[in-house]
């Protein structure tokens, strides 16, 4: 397939991806072309900020989540040829598994769907030593990726004067700049940037931000890249692809609203695949579960920014309750974990006004939510059942944890391991009709789940 495509890059986090990749699906968008956008890496916002843009879902490609040939099948699935995509990288250009391991890093994913890439350098505080920071970068590309450089809060002045200088001794193109942005930005919290709609104005700062970029970049050279990109092979022998979509229709009761939305598209896709029909409903506004829903999946998000009005919802709560006490088959990630627990403490147990930031959930366990102020587990995991509820004997799926809160109570019904590392520790409470805990599992990792 001819995919034209490039992936937008960076020496490290904070260098203004988002905001530029962002900019960037406008501008193309404004063009007409028929564009769709990935996010490397298991980051759940940044999606969310491209399908603002958009109007269709973004989604995750991760190579420590599935092998290569199931990702280059998850980025091509849907896709026609002469189709434009735009990539966004994580963190740091060649930062992987643990930090120093290619695997799943913006580099391993380019190189896996042969993908030119676009490095944004942020280039606040620095002069000629531009040159030396692209140089190491270009030196480290042994497949030839980086087709181009983008400079990040840089003045025209200066750019004009460095461009000639990079496309003579390096011989990268420099497709353009962005002057520092002091009155327009996206702003970030404990679990990355802020949700797209907590700010009210977001689509207009967006189409400010494309108009801005627009001036200062060569989008003939952008698309030219894109142009170039290989052809891509399609192959349709992975386990994933071998799911037929199914008939045999159950309702899975989604919860949908600001505080929950942590989501991987290609999840919801493949319980669709299966047979589900998806019915969204809102903890936060809605009164009970949807009639005939056959199962409940709750996601992650940021239940603490809405303890008070999920606390205030008792009749959700109590449907949720009931239903979870019946025997309606469950999975909860995260912050939907954390709902079900009887109370979320909001600030820290040192405060010594703790006992004023504590609200009532459902109640469905009998355990309580306390904010550590620090991030409690992070980074990529493995989960094995030690007792076959929802994984085969021997198989495992791949999750990703990243949160400030801890229970007490996580269960200990799977062993999670650090691939990086090898560490293990006991997770997740899992019976034959739930799944519960703090990782966020990656459906497609292992669709026997």
């Amino acid at each position: 397939m001819k995919i034209k495509r490039f992936m937008i890059a960076a020496p490290k986090s904070g260098s203004g991806k988002t905001m530029i990749t962002c900019a960037l699906l406008q501008l193309l968008k404004d063009n007409g072309k028929n564009v769709s956008s990935y996010k490397c890496g298991p980051d759940y916002i940044d999606p969310m900020f491209h399908k603002k843009v958009l109007g269709v879902p973004s989604k995750n490609l991760d190579t420590f989540f599935t092998d290569e040939k199931t990702t280059v099948q998850l980025f091509l699935d849907k896709r026609a040829d002469g189709d434009f995509a735009v990539l966004e990288g994580v963190m740091g250009l060649y930062d992987g598994l643990g930090g120093i391991y290619e695997q799943g890093s913006s580099y391993h994913l380019a190189k896996v769907t042969q993908t030119p890439i676009i490095l944004v350098v942020d280039a606040k505080g620095m002069g000629k030593s531009v040159l030396a920071l692209i140089a190491g970068f270009l030196q480290y590309d042994t497949q030839h990726l980086i087709k181009g450089v983008l400079f990040n809060r840089m003045s025209k002045g200066y750019y004009d004067i460095i461009k000639p200088l990079i496309e003579k001794e390096l011989s990268v193109k420099v497709v353009g700049y962005f002057p520092e942005q002091k009155d327009i930005g996206l702003s970030s919290r404990h679990l990355g940037l802020v949700m797209p709609d907590e700010l009210a104005d977001i689509k207009e700062q967006l189409d400010e931000l494309a108009g801005r970029l627009k001036k200062t970049i060569d989008l003939d050279m952008l698309l030219d890249i894109a142009v170039e990109a290989e052809e891509i092979t399609k192959t349709t022998n992975t386990e994933q692809m071998q799911i037929q979509n199914q008939n045999n229709t159950v309702n899975i009761a989604v919860a949908m609203d600001e505080a929950f939305c942590f989501y991987y598209e290609d999840n919801l896709r493949l319980l669709e695949k299966c047979g589900a029909k998806l019915q969204y409903f809102s903890p936060l506004h809605d009164t009970k579960l949807p009639d005939n829903c056959d199962a409940l999946l709750l996601g992650g998000g940021y239940p603490e920014l809405y303890a008070k009005e999920l606390s205030e919802n008792l009749s959700m709560r109590n449907s949720i309750k009931t239903a979870f006490k019946t025997g309606l088959p469950t999975v909860a990630e995260c912050g939907g974990f954390m709902y079900l627990h009887t109370y979320i403490h909001n600030i820290c147990e040192e405060d010594a006004d703790a006992q004023n930031y504590v609200f009532g959930m459902t109640g469905a366990l009998d355990s309580e939510c306390h904010f550590k102020g620090k991030l409690v587990r992070f980074g990529y995991i493995e989960l094995e059942e030690k007792h076959n509820n929802f994984l085969p004997t021997d198989e495992k799926i791949r999750a990703h944890e990243f949160h400030y809160y801890d229970s007490t109570d996580n269960g200990a019904d799977c062993i999670a391991t650090k691939p990086a590392t090898g560490r293990s520790y006991d997770c997740v409470i899992s019976h034959d009709n739930y799944w519960l805990g703090f990782p966020h599992l990656y459906y497609p990792s292992n669709p026997h789940f």
